[in-house]
């Protein structure tokens, strides 16, 4: 994807230690979820994707302790897979959207397909990521409004 003349946009999670496959391939997210993701990772996602409260709910810590999330070697394996897929949630976004800024404007926008709720207020649970990851590829087909 381009923007301006020449200028290329850099990939959505751009920024963010994790394997670009990971996003994409099943068999390479599940060996990043098996060896465990670092806790570097989930300053970085608060960096470049912010949602800081998202984060939290998503490895599971009071707000007061994510700081220490931050210099684990490695988070657990549901710790690390939530991450993971709450990450690939905002790649999808970003890719079918048209980067990070549009998918950030979708996801905290209130949808009546989705009873007025925000994408972003399922995107803490398992289930609610893939309602959202359903919607992102409808709009993707051109069936979502």
């Amino acid at each position: 994807m381009t923007q301006g003349a020449g200028r290329t946009s850099p990939p959505p999670m751009a920024g963010i230690d994790v394997p670009m496959s990971a996003f994409g391939d099943t068999a390479a997210f599940i060996r990043a979820v098996r060896e465990g993701v670092p806790g570097k990772v989930v300053k970085q996602a608060v960096d470049v994707v912010g949602q800081r409260d998202l984060f939290v709910r998503v490895v599971g810590v009071s707000s007061g302790n994510l700081h220490r999330v931050y210099q684990r070697p490695s988070l657990s394996a549901a710790q690390s897979e939530a991450l993971l897929d709450a990450l690939r949630v905002f790649y999808s976004a970003s890719k079918v959207l048209g980067g990070l800024d549009a998918a950030h404007e979708w996801l905290e926008t209130p949808l009546p397909a989705m009873g007025g709720q925000r994408p972003l207020d399922f995107c803490d649970t398992f289930s609610g990521r893939r309602l959202v990851q359903q919607a992102i590829a409808k709009i993707e087909h051109g069936e979502f409004p």
